[in-house]
C-alpha cells in the first residue's frame, strides 16, 4: 500500500488551543517580564474603546419561522463589555461575529428542542430517535465556548490588571431562559 507524502486531510500539525497557554500580562508585569519582550500595557479604567463596527446583516436575519436571530444583540453586548474594559482594539470584529453567531444558533437549537421535544421520528423506519437539534445545539455550544475562550484569552493577555467581573458569556443561559418566555 503506497504511503502519502503530503498531509491531505488535516491530520497533522498543531491543534488549535493545544499547548501551554500564554501568561496573562498582569503575571508578566508581576514577575518582571522574564521573556524580555516589550509589553503592551492597557490600563482598563483609562483606555477608551473604539466605535463598534456595524454588525453584518446576517447577524439579525429573519429566520424561517419569522423570528429574528439574536446574534446581533449578543455581538453588541459583547462589544460593549470589551469597550468597558478597554479591549476593543485587540479583539477582531470577525471573531466577535463568529462567537455571536454560534451562541445565537445554540439558543435557537435549544428553543427548537423545547418546542418540538427530545424525540423525533426516523425518516425511514418511523421509530423514535433523539432530536437532531440536540446534537446540533451541542456542536454550536462547543463552538461558542471555544470562541469565547479565545476572546477571553486575548483580554487576559492584554489587560494589566486581573479581570474578574461579569462577562457576556455569563448571561447566555439567562438569554436562553428569557427567549423561552417569549
Amino acid at each position: 500500500m503506497p504511503t502519502k507524502s503530503n498531509n491531505i486531510g488535516g491530520r497533522g500539525g498543531a491543534r488549535p488551543g493545544a499547548g501551554r497557554k500564554k501568561k496573562a500580562l498582569s503575571e508578566k508585569v508581576e514577575t518582571g517580564n522574564p521573556g524580555g519582550k516589550t509589553l503592551k500595557v492597557l490600563d482598563i479604567p483609562d483606555v477608551k474603546g473604539v466605535d463598534m463596527p456595524k454588525p453584518h446583516d446576517f447577524l439579525s436575519a429573519t429566520q424561517r419561522d419569522g423570528g429574528q436571530l439574536q446574534a446581533k444583540e449578543i455581538y453588541e453586548e459583547t462589544w460593549e463589555w470589551l469597550k468597558s474594559i478597554g479591549c476593543t482594539a485587540v479583539v477582531s470584529p470577525q471573531l466577535l461575529e463568529r462567537y455571536a453567531m454560534c451562541a445565537a444558533r445554540w439558543i435557537q437549537c435549544e428553543e427548537m428542542t423545547s418546542s418540538l421535544g427530545y424525540l423525533s421520528k426516523h425518516p425511514t423506519t418511523g421509530k423514535p430517535i433523539p432530536s437532531p437539534f440536540i446534537n446540533i445545539g451541542i456542536n454550536y455550544m462547543n463552538q461558542a465556548n471555544r470562541l469565547w475562550n479565545e476572546i477571553y484569552q486575548i483580554v487576559k493577555e492584554n489587560c494589566s490588571t486581573e479581570y474578574s467581573g461579569a462577562s457576556p458569556q455569563d448571561d447566555l443561559m439567562e438569554r436562553l431562559l428569557r427567549a423561552r418566555k417569549g
